[in-house]
């Protein structure tokens, strides 16, 4: 089942399976998490911009109300699979309240997530559209929508925790989906990659968690528009990368 905010499961007898109590670790874990980050108020250039775009809005969604907060990750707290993208977008997520949700990289996202079994619907236009993901978590290494797409090294390093909480709570990931050099630094950061081999699309980095399982990072360019409207990323490439993590996370 998939969440947005993930809530624990009510209390029971006290004969719980070591999968059952790990899981319901992970739902406290990611609840407590995404209140965390939807209160943040860390990085003051990003929560000026993020508040800042909110009022002034796109012509074409003035009517509409902007989340303008921080942006958790969401999906299936059971999730083998990973996708890890640079940051919300300011009239995607930042709008909607949900990562790439409302925008076209999320429509190309989505569209290869539900090709590959991952989602129920290849649509991500609000986070009450029905958007439901089986197996799978999107997340970002930063959390707020930084000015023109790029945040900063301090930023970076202020959300770092957030992230690294994120992964450790996800205990069942077996494959991280790096959507971009900086999603892919992040994480070879965080499962200490040394020596870090250069990003490339279809890039495969076998590492271990901190508890000791094994993953496998896998590569993909970014579905940003720079790199789908001159045809850097098409459909097939970045089906073969989803195919990819789908087998990868059934061994």
């Amino acid at each position: 089942m998939s969440v947005a905010n993930p809530s624990v499961p009510p209390k029971n007898s006290s004969n719980k399976s070591p999968k059952k109590v790990a899981k319901k670790q992970s739902l406290l874990a990611l609840r407590n998490l995404t209140h965390e980050i939807h209160e943040c108020r860390e990085c003051s250039r990003l929560v000026a911009w993020r508040e800042q775009v909110a009022v002034e809005k796109r012509a074409s969604f003035r009517d509409e109300e902007y989340w303008g907060k921080a942006i958790s990750g969401f999906g299936d707290p059971s999730a083998r699979i990973v996708i890890l993208g640079l940051a919300p977008a300011a009239h995607g997520a930042n709008r909607t309240g949900r990562m790439f949700t409302g925008d076209r990289s999320g429509d190309w996202l989505f569209r290869a997530m539900h090709r590959a079994g991952l989602a129920n619907q290849a649509e991500s236009v609000g986070a009450d559209d029905g958007l439901e993901l089986a197996n799978a978590w999107v997340t970002s290494a930063v959390k707020c929508a930084p000015p023109l797409n790029k945040p900063t090294t301090d930023e970076r390093d202020a959300c770092r925790p957030f992230l690294e909480r994120e992964l450790k709570a996800l205990s069942g990931a077996a494959v991280v989906i790096c959507l971009g050099t900086f999603g892919y630094n992040a994480a070879c950061q965080f499962f200490g990659v040394r020596p870090r081999p250069k990003f490339g699309h279809g890039l495969e980095v076998p590492v271990a968690s901190l508890d000791g399982r094994s993953l496998t990072i896998v590569c993909s360019y970014h579905v940003s528009q720079q790199n789908t409207f001159t045809k850097r990323l098409t459909e097939p490439m970045l089906d073969a990368v989803f195919s990819r993590a789908v087998e990868l996370a059934d061994q």
